[in-house]
């Protein structure tokens, strides 16, 4: 069967520049996978390459077996979309409005308003992040997390089955970032295939089911967490001498200190 996204020997960069070289990896349906690797290592670049932000130097990404930088972008949105980590915030719009935003790849050209399929779509993304009683709040009147939860209705309006994420949980405090991830696991449970850039190795580790290692451009390693964060690979990848812990909430790196 084909992988709902594959990534055939990606090379990307800026300009002529490679950052990312020759990565392959596929995604399932209802699958969380994770890219995690130190400063500078590509993981970003890689992302926006994924979401066609970035054009590709070799190689290819295919979304449901087509290569999605051949097609126009409106055909990609309505299956892949992206949580950037960071969104120019639209003065005056509110919440339905920013949502309905999501609708665009799904409209003709030429149609205004949403359709009654639309208007579902959008008040069933405002209820998938809980802000219901926010419909109507300007977006710039949010606290961090409510503004996280409005962009991530306003991927979750476009009905993709792919979504990505980079760095999904920065600038928020640490209940807010919980609540985000409990929230994206409960949409990857109903069968949405989720691709995260989580600077944050525990948490990455705790909510994916596999983890993508990149070191210097390249995949390092990719598995399940346990197969990934030996003490070998956190030694090579990060500089740092860890150890693994089981805990409650299952595997858990402890770093020790850095290599010199």
């Amino acid at each position: 069967m084909t992988s709902l996204l594959e990534i055939r020997g990606l090379t990307s960069g800026y300009q002529a520049q490679p950052i990312v070289k020759e990565v392959y990896f596929s995604l399932e349906r209802g699958e969380w996978l994770s890219l995690i690797g130190a400063n500078g290592s590509g993981k970003s670049t890689l992302l926006k390459t994924v979401s066609r932000i970035l054009p590709l130097q070799a190689g290819a990404v295919l979304l449901d077996g087509k290569a999605i930088h051949t097609q126009p972008a409106a055909t990609v949105a309505k299956t892949l979309a992206l949580l950037p980590q960071q969104q120019m915030i639209p003065t005056g719009l509110t919440v339905h409005q920013l949502v309905s935003l999501g609708r665009t790849p799904h409209q003709f050209w030429w149609q205004w308003d949403l359709t009654p399929d639309d208007r579902q779509q959008v008040d069933q993304a405002i209820a998938q992040v809980q802000l219901q009683s926010f419909r109507d709040r300007p977006v710039e009147t949010l606290s961090g997390g409510e503004r996280q939860r409005a962009f991530l209705a306003l991927a979750l309006a476009q009905n993709p089955k792919v979504l990505l994420l980079d760095e999904p949980t920065t600038y928020l405090d640490i209940r807010y970032q919980l609540e985000l991830l409990e929230l994206l696991k409960q949409l990857n449970h109903q069968g949405l295939a989720v691709l995260t850039v989580l600077h944050d190795i525990n948490l990455a580790t705790r909510y994916s089911d596999r983890l993508a290692m990149l070191c210097n451009g390249c995949l390092w390693a990719i598995g399940s967490p346990a197969d990934v964060l030996s003490p070998e690979n956190l030694r090579h990848v990060f500089s740092i001498e860890a150890i693994t812990l089981q805990t409650p909430i299952g595997l858990q790196v402890c770093p020790l200190t850095p290599l010199t």
